[in-house]
C-alpha cells in the first residue's frame, strides 16, 4: 500500500521526504522523481545477491529487511564487459549484487495503474537499468508505473556447463540471466500493487537485447501469466544470425572451454573465481554467452514457440529503426557485391537482384540493410511480427522509426541515410536531454508522441487515441500498413516485402538445417 508521507511522519514522530511503501521484504522509502508528482523508489532488491556458492544458481527471492529501507539510490550495475559508449550509468559501481530494480509511480492510495517493466539491452553482456535515458519519470506522468530490472549478464548470467547442467534440478543450465527477469516479474506481480500498480496489466518492453529477451519471456513457459503485452524494439530470437539461440549441448562445450582457458580444474573453482579474471577470460568474444535453448527456460527453439502457437497470447507492437546498421562504412559497387556473394552463396542472382547498386551512394544504402537485415536485428523482429500476427490470435502493431537525432551542434545532413539502432530510446522514455546534442522542437514533439503511443498500448493493448496519427493494426493477410515515426509520422504500406520474403525462404532452410 502507499503511505502519505504526512501518515509516516506522525507514524515516526518526524518528517520524512517523501512517502513509503510497504512490499513484501518490508518498508520502502522512495524520493522525488524527475517530475512533479511521480515518486522514484530506486535499487530494490528482488532476490538475493547471486555471488559465492549461488554464482549460477536460480535466482531467490530478497529475503525480509529490518526497519525501513532508503530507496533513494540505484544498485550496483552486473558484471559486464565492453559497455557502449552511450550507456551513462548512475550507479555506484559494478558489481555480482546487482539483482535489484527501480519503480517510478504516479500513483495515488488506492490506484490501480498499468505498469510497463523494462528490459534493458546491450547484447546481453552489457547495459543497466540506471542508465541515464531509462529514467521512468516522464513515462510515469502519462499515467503508467516503470520499473526498470537488472538482470545477470555474460559469462556470470550465460554459462552453461555439464556440471551445472548436472547438479540443477530441471537438468538444464545456463539461462540465468532470463530466470532473474522471470523473477523480477514474479516480485512485480506480488509487490506492484503496493506502489499503485495494477499486477493483471503488466506489459514488457525492451530495445536491443532487451527486445531480444522480451521475445524469449513470451516463448517461455515459466513466464506465462506474468504480463499482458509486449513491445520489442529492434530484435527478437526468431533468426540464425545475430544473438542466435544454441542448444545446451553447443553451450556446455563452451563453458567446458572456459575452465582450460581461466586454468582452473573444476566447476567449483570456477565458480569461485573473480569475475574480472572471467571477464578478462572471455575476452572481445563478449557475446559468446548468451541465451540457449535449455529445455527448461525455453524448451525449444523461440521460432518453432511461435510457428505452434504456444507463445504467450498478448498484443504485440514492435519494429525496428531505419538505419539499424548505420555504421557500416561507404562501400564501392565490387564490395558490395562481394559481400551479398558471402552472405547468400546458395542464393546469390536473387540477393543482388534486391539489394541494388547502380552506384556508390545506393550501394552504400544497401550495405546498411544487408547488415541491419540479414545480421543484425531487422529480420529476427519481421519474423516475430509475422508469426504472432499469424498464430497469436491477438492484435499485432508494427512501426519503422525513422526519426534522426541532432548532431552536437546542429541537425543531420540531408543525404543521412536514416536512425541507427538504439537511438529510439530516449524518444521513448522522453529523456532526449541526457544526450548534449543540438535537439529540435520535432525531436520533442516525436518523444511526447512515441511515448504517448507507448503508454496508451500498455493501458488497453492499443497505441490509439485522441490526438494521435491513426495506427493500424498490422495483417498478414489483408492490407499491410505499419506506423512510419518521425517528425509527419503516419501509417504506410511495408516496405520491401519482397526483400524479407527472400530472407525468410533464406533463414527459414538454415533454420530448418540447425
Amino acid at each position: 500500500m502507499v503511505v502519505p508521507f504526512y501518515v509516516v511522519a506522525v507514524a515516526c514522530g518526524e518528517v520524512l521526504p517523501e512517502y513509503q511503501v510497504r512490499a513484501a521484504q518490508g518498508w520502502l522509502e522512495g524520493t522525488s522523481g524527475g517530475v512533479p508528482g511521480v515518486r522514484a523508489f530506486l535499487g530494490i532488491p528482488y532476490a538475493e545477491p547471486p555471488v559465492g556458492d549461488n554464482r549460477w544458481r536460480a535466482p531467490e527471492k530478497a529475503t525480509v529487511w529490518q526497519g525501513v529501507r532508503r530507496a533513494h539510490q540505484f544498485g550496483d550495475r552486473c558484471v559486464q564487459t565492453q559497455p557502449f559508449p552511450d550507456m551513462l550509468f548512475q550507479s555506484a559501481s559494478e558489481s555480482e549484487d546487482c539483482l535489484s530494480l527501480s519503480v517510478w509511480t504516479p500513483a495515488s492510495e488506492g490506484d490501480r495503474l498499468p505498469v510497463m517493466v523494462w528490459i534493458h539491452g546491450g547484447g546481453y553482456f552489457s547495459g543497466a537499468s540506471d542508465e541515464q535515458r531509462h529514467d521512468g519519470s516522464m513515462l510515469a506522468s502519462k499515467g503508467v508505473l516503470v520499473v526498470t530490472i537488472n538482470y545477470r549478464l555474460g559469462v556470470i548470467g550465460f554459462l552453461a556447463h555439464p556440471a551445472l547442467t548436472t547438479e540443477s534440478p530441471h537438468a538444464a543450465s545456463g539461462n540465468y540471466g532470463l530466470l532473474d527477469q522471470v523473477l523480477a516479474l514474479e516480485w512485480v506481480r506480488d509487490n506492484i500493487a503496493s506502489f499503485g500498480g495494477d499486477p493483471e496489466n503488466v506489459t514488457i518492453f525492451g530495445e536491443s537485447a532487451g527486445s531480444f529477451a522480451v521475445s524469449a519471456l513470451m516463448a517461455s513457459p515459466l513466464a506465462q501469466g506474468l504480463f499482458h503485452k509486449a513491445i520489442g524494439q529492434s530484435g527478437a530470437h526468431l533468426t540464425g544470425s545475430a544473438l542466435n539461440l544454441p542448444t545446451l549441448s553447443v553451450a556446455e562445450e563452451l563453458g567446458t572451454a572456459l575452465e582450460t582457458e581461466t586454468e582452473v580444474a573444476s566447476l567449483e573453482e570456477l565458480r569461485h573465481l573473480a569475475s574480472e579474471s572471467l571477464v578478462a577470460a572471455v575476452g572481445e568474444d563478449a557475446s559468446r554467452f548468451r541465451p540457449i535453448v535449455d529445455g527448461y527456460v525455453l524448451r525449444s527453439h523461440v521460432w518453432d514457440v511461435f510457428a505452434r502457437g504456444e507463445q504467450s497470447s498478448v498484443p504485440l507492437l514492435a519494429g525496428w529503426n531505419s538505419a539499424e546498421a548505420k555504421w557500416v562504412p561507404p562501400v564501392s559497387v565490387n564490395e558490395l557485391d562481394e559481400q551479398i556473394r558471402d552472405a547468400f552463396p546458395e542464393d546469390y542472382e536473387s540477393a543482388r537482384a534486391l539489394y541494388p547498386a547502380s552506384n556508390e551512394r545506393e550501394a552504400w544504402l544497401s550495405a546498411i540493410a544487408l547488415r541491419s537485415e540479414r545480421q543484425f536485428v531487422v529480420f529476427g523482429t519481421w519474423k516475430w511480427i509475422e508469426l504472432h500476427a499469424a498464430t497469436g490470435g491477438v492484435p499485432v502493431f508494427r512501426y519503422l522509426f525513422d526519426q534522426v537525432i541532432p548532431t552536437e551542434t546542429g541537425p543531420p545532413p540531408g543525404d543521412d541515410p536514416g536512425a541507427a539502432h538504439a537511438t529510439d530510446i530516449e524518444y521513448v522514455f522522453q529523456t532526449l536531454e541526457t544526450k548534449h546534442l543540438a535537439w529540435r522542437d520535432e525531436d520533442r514533439r516525436v518523444a511526447d508522441v512515441m511515448a504517448t503511443w507507448w503508454t496508451n498500448f500498455a493501458k488497453t493493448g492499443d497505441p490509439n487515441g485522441p490526438n494521435l496519427p491513426i495506427w493500424p493494426v498490422w495483417e498478414t493477410d489483408g492490407e499491410r500498413r505499419l506506423m512510419v515515426i518521425d517528425a509527419s509520422s503516419s501509417a504506410e504500406a511495408e516496405r520491401d516485402r519482397a526483400r524479407f520474403e527472400f530472407l525468410d525462404r533464406v533463414e527459414s532452410r538454415e533454420h530448418l538445417r540447425n
